[in-house]
């Protein structure tokens, strides 16, 4: 009797540790919104962990990176992953391109769309347009470097909107603060109130790649890879596709 109570009484106390999974915090780019949280839960059923999202830009996620908070998982541009890297902010070896994605272009609903179908067809229509929204990411300072290329960067200038870190180009062209807007084309294929005009020409394009890395402070690094290698099964190839994205 007294081994069944002891046994019974064991089983009581390691289950809840057996059964729950680990919570994993992410911190992580709007650019692959979409298709993440398409995903992931498919891998909180399959794995039994639970993931935490904090969304937000580029910018910020730099801020907060740099400002110590805890997250066990980061999303971010390539290069972002790099430099944290390179800090000491995240793990050597850790970096792992999850999807890239082009520069797309958008108008207000039912709004006239303009030519963008060269380059040249894509400066006439941006030295045209009235108000010109933009990013605090990859693709903002991507847009800002082709106006310079184009020779425009003085005339389009004044016209220039940018949004907050984290804040998509869909609420400044929905609002009509922007007449055309510019933004990773996974953030407006599908956006509310916006009609997606296409990518950039070919030969202005400029792909973005989105990687994920584990934070040094992680607390939960071994749950965090499993999200990686799920995000990145050929099975998460034709999400990532009718968002707007490729596999990385």
């Amino acid at each position: 009797m007294k081994l069944g109570i002891i046994l019974v009484t064991t089983a009581t106390i390691l289950l809840p540790n057996w059964a729950s999974g680990a919570e994993i915090k992410v911190l992580a780019s709007g650019a692959t919104k979409e298709a993440y949280v398409e995903l992931v839960p498919e891998f909180e059923k399959s794995s039994g962990h639970k993931v935490v999202t904090t969304w937000t830009g580029s910018a910020n996620i730099k801020k907060q990176i740099a400002a110590g908070e805890v997250y066990d998982l980061v999303i971010v541009g390539g290069p972002e992953i790099d430099a944290f890297i390179q800090e000491g902010k995240v793990v050597p070896g850790s970096r792992v391109d999850l999807m890239k994605s082009g520069v797309g272009v958008g108008v207000r609903a039912g709004a006239p769309k303009p030519d963008i179908s060269s380059s040249e067809a894509l400066k006439k229509t941006v030295l045209s347009a009235k108000s010109i929204g933009y990013s605090t990411g990859p693709s903002g300072v991507y847009v800002v470097s082709l106006f310079e290329r184009m020779g425009i960067a003085d005339q389009v200038k004044p016209k220039l909107k940018q949004v907050p870190s984290g804040v998509r180009i869909g609420t400044f062209i929905t609002s009509g603060e922007a007449e055309i807007g510019f933004q990773q084309i996974s953030e407006l294929i599908h956006a509310p109130g916006v009609d997606y005009l296409g990518p950039l020409p070919p030969d202005v394009q400029k792909i973005t790649v989105f990687s994920s890395g584990i934070l040094s402070v992680a607390k939960q690094p071994e749950a965090a890879k499993e999200l990686v290698k799920f995000l990145t099964a050929p099975s998460a190839a034709s999400v990532i596709n009718k968002h707007g994205m490729e596999p990385g």
